[in-house]
C-alpha cells in the first residue's frame, strides 16, 4: 500500500484561494507516497481527521512566522506572514508530535516544526553568506555539515554536501526534545531532528526542488517510515 502523506498548503486571502508547489507532490508520489493536499483550518475537527487519514505529514515552504508565536515583536526585516496557515501548521505540528507521525518540514515547514515545540527563529539572518540565492530553484547554492550518527547523516549518507537555499528566517533557539543535525558554514542551522520521536526531520532547503540523490533519499526515507 502506498501510504497517504499530507502536504500542507498555502492559502492566498486576497483570492481566497488554497494552493500548493507541484514540486512537493511530484517527489512524494515519485517516492512511493499518496500525496494529500490539506487546506489550512482553525477547525481542531478537520486537524483531527486529517492526522487519522494521513500516515505521514510534510510541512512545506511559504511565507514567514509571525514571531508572535514565540513572544518577540516584528522587526523591519520580516516578510509577509499568512495568521491562518500559522495557526494551522502550528497547531497541526503539535498534535503530529504527539501523535508520533512520521513528519518532514522543508524550509519553513521547518521553523514551523522548532517553534510548535517552544523554539524560536531569527527573524531575519544577517550573514556573509547568500541564503536567498539568486538562481534556479534546482542550484545548489552553498555546503551543510551533518552531525556525524544523526538521521539526516544516516539517510543522506554523507557529513557534507550543497544545498540550494530561500529563506531569510532560521531556527535560532531549540524547540524541546529536538537537537541541530546540519549547519551552514556560517552556522546557520540547516537541519533539525528530534530522536524521541519515530521519525521527525525538518531541512532548511528545498529537496523537492532539486535533482540529486540526497534529496531523492530523503523523500524516500519519509515514505518508507510512514508505512508502518
Amino acid at each position: 500500500m502506498r501510504p497517504v502523506i499530507g502536504v500542507t498548503g498555502n492559502y492566498d486571502d486576497e483570492q481566497n484561494s488554497f494552493w500548493v508547489r507541484g514540486y512537493y507532490v511530484e517527489s512524494l508520489a515519485s517516492a512511493g507516497a499518496t500525496p494529500l493536499i490539506l487546506p489550512p483550518t482553525e477547525d481542531m475537527e478537520v486537524i483531527v481527521d486529517y492526522l487519522q487519514i494521513c500516515q505521514g505529514l510534510l510541512f512545506s515552504g511559504g511565507g514567514d512566522v509571525d514571531p508572535v508565536h514565540w513572544g518577540e515583536m516584528a522587526h523591519p526585516g520580516l516578510g509577509q506572514i499568512n495568521p491562518l496557515r500559522d495557526a494551522f501548521e502550528l497547531e497541526l505540528a503539535r498534535q503530529a508530535l504527539k501523535a508520533d507521525l512520521p513528519v518532514l518540514g522543508i524550509c519553513r515547514g521547518c521553523q514551523v516544526l522548532n517553534v510548535a515545540a517552544g523554539g524560536s527563529l531569527l527573524q531575519d539572518v544577517q550573514s556573509h553568506l547568500l541564503h536567498d540565492q539568486n538562481a534556479p530553484r534546482n542550484y545548489p547554492i552553498h555546503a551543510i555539515v551533518v552531525e556525524k550518527g544523526s538521521l539526516l547523516h544516516r539517510i543522506v549518507d554523507s557529513r557534507e554536501f550543497r544545498v540550494n537555499s530561500f529563506h531569510h528566517q532560521a531556527v535560532k533557539n531549540l524547540g524541546q526534545g529536538f537537537k541541530a543535525s546540519a549547519w551552514a558554514p556560517d552556522g546557520v542551522i540547516e537541519a533539525i531532528e528530534n530522536p524521541k520521536c519515530r521519525w521527525v526531520l525538518g531541512v532548511q532547503w528545498h529537496p523537492e526542488c532539486m535533482t540529486d540523490e540526497f534529496s531523492r533519499r530523503l523523500f524516500a526515507a519519509l515514505v518508507n517510515a510512514s508505512r508502518y
